[in-house]
């Protein structure tokens, strides 16, 4: 079955100013971080810190994603324009964020946060870990919705097919309905390789992180896991998913950027699950039963 994307990306517009859906799945993930964060706070499971050290933790974090996001996109994805105008790192409403980039920079957020907190660098980045997957899920979802990020020709007769693919690129709206409308788009349907991501890097790793971190797990654990699916999913969507068309394929024919970012998360997470095999196990402690201290 071919479905014609038609969504429109702006979800209201107030005169001059229109909210993206895009702008919206961002909120969504950091709402939905927020709770699930919030839940974990209560439970213990960030010994002797509060709502208001979460607040603190998660504005930190916040700031990291954005920054750190927009940095790594410019640095590792379009360098280039960069170099011709510096200025255009600030032009965050033009598009382009980074998952590799957003990651360092909640890392180094969680560092000076942990710092400050008198907290193990990695307790906090193990308590982070589960409740990342829902903000990249509904990041995803507002790719699709933005008909941007599209994959592969399926080469069936199944897939989305997205107007403002090169294909489609300069046809009216109206020509591209009545060719739906006479089956002619079979050849022009594509993988939808956002919803994929959003299946696997939201969806499924929430699942499994959510899971494993119920219990208590030895320092490392969680987040060496985290690093483990995001980098194999990653890898596995960008054999269908079309690369930015200024970098294409750095080798082979089919090595991707994305690809070639994820391949040292893999090594970085089966590193941290062995480092965590004699790390020491943090029990969970009720935020008013303990006050931060220096950890080992």
């Amino acid at each position: 079955m071919v479905y014609l994307h038609q969504i429109d990306p702006i979800a209201l517009s107030l005169g001059p100013l229109a909210i993206h859906w895009y702008g919206l799945m961002y909120l969504a993930g950091f709402v939905a971080a927020w709770f699930l964060g919030r839940a974990r706070i209560r439970q213990g499971r960030l010994p002797g810190v509060d709502e208001n050290g979460l607040g603190d933790l998660f504005f930190a974090a916040m700031l990291g994603v954005v920054v750190g996001g927009r940095i790594g996109y410019v640095l590792f994805y379009d360098f280039g324009a960069l170099l011709a105008n510096p200025l255009m790192l600030f032009r965050v409403w033009e598009g382009g964020m980074s998952f590799h980039g957003g990651l360092l920079g909640v890392l180094v957020a969680g560092l000076w946060w942990s710092r400050r907190a008198g907290l193990h660098f990695f307790d906090v980045i193990d308590f982070l870990a589960p409740l990342v997957p829902p903000g990249l899920g509904f990041g995803r979802l507002g790719n699709f919705i933005g008909g941007e990020l599209w994959g592969k020709f399926t080469g069936a007769g199944w897939g989305v097919v997205f107007p403002n693919a090169p294909e489609l690129r300069g046809q009216s709206m109206e020509a591209i309905r009545a060719m739906d409308a006479a089956g002619a788009l079979e050849g022009f349907a594509r993988h939808p390789s956002q919803l994929y991501q959003a299946g696997l890097e939201g969806l499924a790793m929430f699942l499994l992180l959510w899971w494993f971190s119920r219990r208590p797990r030895p320092r490392y654990a969680v987040s060496g896991l985290f690093a483990i699916l995001y980098g194999c999913f990653r890898i596995l969507v960008e054999f269908v998913r079309v690369p930015d068309a200024h970098i294409g394929y750095l080798a082979w024919g089919w090595v991707t950027e994305g690809q070639l970012l994820s391949v040292p998360l893999i090594a970085i997470g089966v590193f941290l699950l062995w480092l965590s095999r004699r790390a020491p196990t943090v029990q969970p402690l009720p935020p008013s039963a303990a006050t931060p201290g220096k950890a080992a």
